[in-house]
């Protein structure tokens, strides 16, 4: 409806035709050729009548949100912090993982259409409970399926790292490209080996054409999974970082509260999408919630680590109670 033009106000008689048809409509679930078949009418009439009906008023028009769907804040969310896009979950008390999970899996299954090339993060437990839960897709929507962070470490729990990239490339249809190097490494001289190393090489030429990042936001303490595969950041660095100003990471870069980048020691040997490469990423989905990641993920969206974000509605409230 055109704002600017003024709205004509039916007589009486055609005020009772338009309530009849709309009622018929709205409330009785008549299609509109059986409307225009019982009441004489061309359905293009019954058409601009039911469009009418809502100029006049007879018909308003009410959103009423499903339990479990929060738009409002999800509209809140991109509007405060500049996001492409948002999803709020509810989760059943302390249970915020399983939540993430169907959340993510669900939007990546609505969201990847074809001709995606996914950076994928390794070690991340929300990311491994997404694609547990994401359905297999009929037809390939991803070329490529790429770890962006060392994929390598203690045998007992690499599997898991590799599990995630093998298991999302098979469910959307990629390729599935390993990083065949450890996230963390004991000095800048040895990363920049490995990075030397053809095979290595190989993988970072194919960051360059990433339409997507699925990454996790982590606090300054690792996680449990990151501590058992040998990636973990040990206590020396946890306290430079902290020194530092450092509140979390993505993909084991680490930034302050501000979302600013650490420079560090630490950030010198990391085998990873350095924050150049990632912030050049169009659609970077972070999956994160739980109170102890408040301020990483606060941090993650100020920075623009992260410009779609798929989180919790307590998180949600908090990130929008922020000043």
């Amino acid at each position: 409806m055109n704002s600017n033009r003024a709205v004509r106000r039916p007589g009486l008689d055609e005020l009772r035709l338009l309530a009849k048809v709309a009622r018929m409509y709205h409330e009785k679930g008549i299609r509109q050729p059986q409307i225009a078949a019982e009441l004489n009418l061309s359905q293009a009439r019954v058409s601009r009548m039911l469009k009418q009906a809502v100029e006049v008023g007879i018909v308003h028009t009410v959103v009423t949100m499903p339990s479990g769907v929060h738009s409002d804040l999800e509209d809140e969310l991109q509007g405060r912090y500049g996001l492409r896009d948002a999803v709020v979950v509810d989760s059943a008390g302390d249970e915020v993982l399983p939540a993430l999970g169907s959340g993510a899996a669900a939007y990546l299954d609505m969201t990847l259409t074809g001709g995606h090339v996914v950076g994928i993060s390794s070690w991340s437990e929300t990311l491994i409970s997404a694609v547990d839960r994401m359905p297999r897709k009929s037809v390939p929507v991803v070329d490529k399926v790429v770890q962006i962070v060392g994929g390598l470490g203690d045998a007992a729990v690499q599997m898991q790292a590799t599990r995630l990239t093998a298991r999302f490339a098979e469910l959307t249809g990629g390729m599935p490209v390993y990083l065949p190097a450890p996230g963390l490494v004991g000095t800048p001289a040895v990363r920049r080996a490995m990075m030397s190393d053809v095979s290595v090489r190989d993988v970072l030429g194919t960051w360059g054409q990433l339409t997507d990042a699925l990454v996790g936001i982590g606090s300054l303490e690792p996680s449990p999974l990151l501590q058992r595969s040998g990636n973990a950041v040990a206590e020396a660095d946890q306290d430079e970082l902290r020194r530092l100003g450092a509140v979390g990471d993505v993909c084991f870069r680490f930034f302050d509260e501000e979302g600013k980048l650490v420079r560090s020691t630490f950030d010198q040997r990391v085998i990873g999408v350095t924050a150049k490469e990632l912030l050049a990423v169009p659609r970077r989905i972070g999956v994160a919630g739980g109170e102890r990641k408040y301020s990483a993920i606060r941090a993650a969206l100020l920075g623009g680590w992260v410009n779609i974000l798929i989180t919790d509605l307590a998180m949600a409230h908090r990130l929008l109670d922020a000043a």
